[in-house]
C-alpha cells in the first residue's frame, strides 16, 4: 500500500500563518526608536513635545510599580481564595453583610476589570447579590495599593487619603443598601446567577498567571492612555482653563466626575493623574478619585457583558449620582474649600 503524503485525510498539511501581536509590534517600534534616535531628537526637540513627554513618563513611571502589584494580587485571589471563605464571614442579615463586604475590599484588593468576574463568582457562591455588588465597588477603591498610591502621588495631603477611603467606602455601601431596597433578581441576567466552579488545585498557578497577565494588559493600556491624556492637557489646554476650574469649584467637580468616566482610568494609577493636573482644585480631583473606581465606560461595558444590559442601565447611572455625591461630601469634611 503506498503511503499517503499528508495527513490521514489525504489533504496537505496546513501552513500556520504567522500573525503579528502586541509584542512583536512593539519590539519593531523600540529598534525603530533605538535606530532613528538622533533623527528623532531633532524632529520631537520642541518645549512643548519635551514637557508632554516628561509628564507622560513621570505618570507611568510612578503608577507602575502599584499597577503591577495591585494584580498580582488581584490574580491571587482569583486563584487562591475560594468565594466561599467571603460567603463564611458575612452575616446573614443582608444589611449587615453590606457593611462587611465593604470592609473586606479594605483586605482582598483588586482592580475595577478584576472585581467584576469576582462579584459574579460571589454572587454565585450564595453571596447576596447587595453584598457582592458592595464589594465589587470597593475592592478596587478602598485597598491597601491604591491608598498608598494616593498618598504617593498627594505627598504632605493625607486628607486626601481619608477623604478618598471615605467617600469611595460610602459609595460602596450605600449602593448595597439601595440595591437591597429595590434591586430586582430579574434585572441581573440568568447567566450570572448560576453557581460557578472553584478553580481546581492543579489549575491555580495557571489562573494565578493568566488572570495577572490579562489584567496587566488591560489595566496597562488604561494607564498609558490616561498618562497621554493627561500630558496633552498639561501642554494644549491653557493654563486659563484649569484657572476657571479653580475659580468655579461645582464646574470643576461636574467636569472632573465626567472626565473620570471617561478616561477610564486603573484604581492604582488614577492618583498619579489626578495629581498631574496641577491647576485643578482638590475637591474636584478628590471627586475624579471617587468617581472613577465606581463607574466608568469600561466598567459599564463590563458589566453589561457580565450582569446583562438591564442591570447595567440601571445600576451605573445611580453608581455615578452617588459616587458624586459622596466624593463631594468626602471632601467638605476633610478637605474644607478643597483648594
Amino acid at each position: 500500500m503506498e503511503t499517503i503524503s499528508g495527513n490521514a485525510t489525504g489533504k496537505p498539511p496546513r501552513t500556520r500563518r504567522f500573525r503579528l501581536s502586541s509584542i512583536e509590534i512593539l519590539c519593531a517600534v523600540l529598534l525603530v526608536a533605538i535606530l532613528a534616535q538622533s533623527r528623532l531628537q531633532d524632529l520631537f526637540d520642541v518645549p512643548a513635545l519635551r514637557t508632554g513627554s516628561t509628564v507622560f513618563v513621570a505618570v507611568c513611571v510612578q503608577a507602575l510599580p502599584f499597577l503591577v502589584l495591585g494584580v498580582l494580587i488581584s490574580g491571587a485571589i482569583a486563584a487562591f481564595v475560594p468565594a466561599r471563605v467571603l460567603e463564611r464571614v458575612l452575616p446573614r442579615r443582608t444589611s449587615a453583610a453590606v457593611g462587611v463586604a465593604g470592609l473586606a475590599g479594605v483586605a482582598l484588593p483588586g482592580c475595577e476589570c478584576a472585581s467584576v468576574p469576582v462579584a459574579r463568582r460571589l454572587i454565585g457562591q450564595g453571596v447576596a447579590p447587595a453584598a457582592a455588588l458592595t464589594f465589587l465597588l470597593a475592592a478596587p477603591a478602598v485597598n491597601p495599593v491604591v491608598l498608598v498610591a494616593t498618598a504617593v502621588a498627594f505627598p504632605g495631603r493625607p486628607e486626601m487619603v481619608l477623604a478618598r477611603f471615605a467617600g469611595s467606602l460610602v459609595t460602596a455601601m450605600v449602593m448595597g443598601w439601595v440595591w437591597a431596597r429595590w434591586g430586582k433578581l430579574s434585572w441581573i441576567t440568568e447567566r450570572a446567577l448560576r453557581r460557578l466552579p472553584d478553580v481546581a488545585p492543579g489549575r491555580r498557578w495557571q489562573v494565578f498567571a493568566e488572570t495577572a497577565r490579562t489584567d496587566l494588559v488591560e489595566a496597562g493600556g488604561f494607564l498609558v492612555l490616561g498618562a497621554l491624556i493627561s500630558s496633552a492637557l498639561n501642554v494644549l489646554v491653557p493654563a486659563q482653563w484649569f484657572g476657571v476650574l479653580s475659580g468655579q469649584v461645582v464646574i470643576g467637580v461636574l467636569v472632573m466626575a465626567v472626565l473620570a468616566v471617561v478616561l477610564a482610568l486603573c484604581s492604582e494609577a488614577d492618583a498619579f493623574v489626578a495629581a498631574s493636573l496641577s491647576a485643578v482644585p482638590l475637591l474636584p480631583k478628590l471627586v475624579f478619585l471617587v468617581v472613577g473606581p465606581a463607574i466608568d465606560v469600561k466598567l459599564f461595558a463590563l458589566q453589561a457583558g457580565t450582569f446583562g444590559r438591564s442591570f447595567a442601565a440601571r445600576f451605573a447611572p445611580v453608581t455615578f449620582v452617588v459616587a458624586l455625591a459622596c466624593g463631594t461630601i468626602s471632601g467638605l469634611v476633610f478637605l474644607g474649600s478643597g483648594r
